[in-house]
């Protein structure tokens, strides 16, 4: 998600991986926003288990904006100072965040 994001529009999955708890992801996604509005957003990605007959287990996210820390925020910086470069960056997934029950 890119939020905030009242109507949950800036929604994006991936495809699913099956039967690892060590997914890679290899994709690419775009958002059409205008630079002056993307200061004031932050993207929020999730990652979670999925097993059938259970609750979804939340396995990890990350969060990038304006009040990321270290290199999630130089990262996001990099990203608002040239828009005609692509950046791309390893992230940890944080077991902290906390994203809202009803979204999901």
């Amino acid at each position: 998600y890119l939020k905030p994001d009242k109507d949950k529009k800036s929604k994006f999955k991936t495809a699913v991986k099956k039967k690892t708890l060590n997914p890679e992801y290899n994709e690419e996604f775009v958002y059409e926003i205008k630079h002056n509005e993307l200061a004031k957003k932050t993207l929020e990605i999730t990652v979670w288990d999925r097993d059938i007959g259970k609750t979804n287990d939340f396995v990890g996210g990350v969060q990038l904006g304006i009040n990321s820390k270290g290199e999630r925020l130089k990262h996001w910086f990099d990203t608002l100072k040239t828009t005609d470069q692509k950046y791309e960056r390893w992230h940890t997934l944080s077991a902290e965040l906390i994203p809202e029950p009803d979204e999901y």
